[in-house]
């Protein structure tokens, strides 16, 4: 599980701040989307053939969960679970399942290696039951 925790402004002054979400200086980004979640409800359960994205956390809280897929399902007994907040990053890479709760009213982003037009993302989706 690649996650970051709390991540703060990299630059401060009277005007504002600036943080630096992704700054790797290889990652090719095709889509951003805004999402916002209600408390309580779940949302992915699934995973992609081949997209990778990250997920910011602007506001709220979620409980995440990842398992590997091993022939087209998720591998439960490697599963790994993080609580994310305002600030933390995670991504998730592709042949991953992984799920969200949402345990607040959250807005988060999401930063896609694919596009995510709507035929590009039914194609490459997989649905599983994970939570």
């Amino acid at each position: 599980m690649q996650l970051v925790k709390n991540i703060q402004p990299d630059f401060v002054d009277a005007r504002g701040a600036i943080t630096k979400l992704l700054d790797d200086g290889k990652t090719s980004i095709k889509s951003i989307l805004l999402i916002t979640s209600t408390k309580g409800s779940i949302r992915a359960n699934h995973y992609h053939k081949e997209d990778a994205h990250y997920v910011y956390m602007y506001s709220g809280k979620m409980e995440y969960t990842e398992a590997p897929i091993v022939d087209g399902q998720p591998d439960l007994s490697q599963e790994v679970k993080a609580e994310l907040v305002a600030g933390d990053m995670i991504y998730s890479p592709s042949m991953i399942a992984h799920a969200m709760k949402f345990t607040e009213d959250t807005v988060w982003v999401v930063m896609a290696l694919k596009s995510r037009s709507q035929e590009n993302y039914e194609a490459d989706t997989v649905r599983v039951k994970l939570i």
